[in-house]
């Protein structure tokens, strides 16, 4: 290939560049905003960033109401198991749908790259 064919390397790399900034920018919005999931009618309700951390728990007092402690401990298990599994899947689609642009734009197909969704 002759060298009128090649492609600029400045070019390129401001591109490389400007890629990176702008998906650690989006890593941080992304870590940055908190979403919920709750289970149970509404009884469990969970606070996560949109990096899977959990920042957030609140239980009804009325999980507890007509229970005997065994069965109002595992009720509640169960309740933040899957109110956590909810957020968690809510995350998922937020990191999703955040950097699934980036990944079009920039012609990524996520592949091998982690944080970036499969397309």
């Amino acid at each position: 290939m002759s060298e009128g064919n090649l492609p600029d390397m400045n070019n390129l790399f401001a591109q490389a560049q400007e890629m990176q900034r702008r998906l650690v920018e989006t890593q941080e919005q992304i870590a940055n905003t908190e979403v919920s999931g709750s289970s149970g009618g509404g009884l469990v309700t969970v606070r996560v960033t949109g990096a899977g951390e959990l920042v957030g728990l609140s239980i009804d007092p009325r999980v507890l109401t007509n229970a005997t402690p065994p069965e109002a401990a595992e009720a509640i298990s169960d309740l933040v198991l899957a109110a956590v599994r909810n957020g968690n899947e809510t995350a998922e689609r937020l990191r999703t749908e955040a950097m699934g642009p980036l990944a079009a734009e920039f012609g990524l197909g996520g592949a091998g790259l982690p944080g970036l969704p499969s397309l």
